[in-house]
């Protein structure tokens, strides 16, 4: 009627809701990304909150006890910025005010520290690190330059240190309603799958943070302790960076720290390399898997990848949230696949067993007559 093709209509409606879709959430990414980060949060703080539950076994009620363990949490933050804080915002101050003598090309073959072998080529390899340093500096302004205006952007919404909190504590207690919808949706035609499927963005969710959490704690207090009994200059500074670093799994951080160490004319650059290179195996080979479970294993190509275009598509935050993004992906995949699978297969025919029939009770004998009198 009227020349318009109901199938036509259909499409061409279901297509602009689709990018009315799209372009709401454009419009609240920043919205989204603080719920992100409050969901993340909350993963960090639910293994604290079950075990208070299975301590107290139900004596206190679910709203104090979760206050309890947000108030346990903020003081242990409270504490440690305490000891820690000024120090490493001192030595934070001093580099950057010694970083421009630090990175003076005229004056690093003074400062190059080697060893004797290598002594006389000096010069030579003053020269090869100074046009390193002269080209690879152009080269990555740029990526310093975004992400120093995304670090400088996120700590200008202080906002967001309040909010995140708020937000991850109204889900911790919310997640009874939400299990009770899962069973919900498991009663539907494709509720099985879906359900599956948040089952197991849950597992790596958590799996991921929490795991994440350990091995940034474990990096701190090492390189923290090591690079202070080295005498490393600026060693805690170093240490929360690469505590920080833990969450782009590249070298970031070993390469930051060998470079403060060389450029500030540390004797035993060596030693430093070799405790990196250690560490790394260390928490690549054993404390790695050991925290990370199957369903978060990312190939490092993939890292790669997702840390490039997470920085090109959301600066700062893209490289964050890339690789717990990559995981979700790969897990939702292996959940197609699996449910494809059992779709494919064909159901295995039911065999009725024959038994033969269970033998009759023997006739119960008649009671006796009763007396008679004589």
């Amino acid at each position: 009627m009227f020349g318009i093709d109901a199938r036509t209509a259909r499409v061409v409606w279901t297509a602009a809701l689709v990018i009315a879709g799209l372009y709401g959430i454009f419009l609240v990414r920043a919205t989204l990304l603080v719920m992100l980060i409050a969901v993340l949060f909350s993963y960090l703080i639910y293994p604290l909150f079950a075990l208070a539950q299975r301590r107290v076994a139900g004596r206190i009620p679910r709203t104090p006890l979760l206050c309890l363990v947000y108030l346990a949490v903020m003081a242990l933050v409270v504490v440690a910025v305490g000891l820690f804080g000024n120090q490493v915002a001192e030595q934070a101050t001093t580099l950057l005010q010694q970083l421009p003598t630090l990175l003076d090309p005229a004056t690093l073959e003074k400062r190059l520290p080697l060893p004797g072998l290598l002594e006389p080529m000096r010069a030579r390899l003053a020269g090869l690190l100074r046009e390193l340093l002269q080209g690879g500096s152009a080269q990555a302004m740029p990526f310093v330059r975004n992400v120093g205006t995304g670090l400088m952007h996120l700590a200008g919404n202080l906002i967001y240190v309040v909010v995140v909190p708020i937000l991850s504590f109204l889900m911790i207690l919310q997640a009874p309603v939400f299990d009770e919808l899962l069973v919900t949706m498991r009663n539907r035609r494709t509720g099985p799958f879906w359900t599956d499927v948040l089952h197991g963005l849950n597992g790596v969710l958590s799996s991921y943070v929490r795991a994440l959490a350990l091995l940034s704690l474990a990096t701190l207090v090492a390189y923290g302790a090591v690079l202070s009994l080295m005498g490393v200059p600026f060693a805690l500074l170093l240490a929360g960076v690469a505590a920080v670093l833990e969450v782009i799994p590249v070298l970031v951080a070993a390469a930051s720290i060998i470079g403060v160490a060389l450029f500030s004319g540390y004797e035993h650059v060596g030693w430093v390399i070799a405790f990196i290179g250690a560490y790394r195996v260390f928490q690549d080979y054993m404390l790695n898997p050991y925290l990370m479970s199957e369903g978060v294993d990312v190939p490092p190509i993939l890292v790669v990848f997702g840390l490039l275009a997470g920085e090109e598509l959301a600066g700062v935050s893209g490289i964050f949230l890339s690789v717990p993004f990559i995981a979700a992906v790969r897990m939702v995949a292996v959940q197609v696949r699996q449910h494809r699978a059992k779709l494919t297969t064909p159901a295995m025919p039911t065999v009725v067993v024959a038994t033969a029939p269970a033998p009759a009770a023997p006739a119960a004998a008649p009671p006796p007559a009763p007396p008679t009198s004589g």
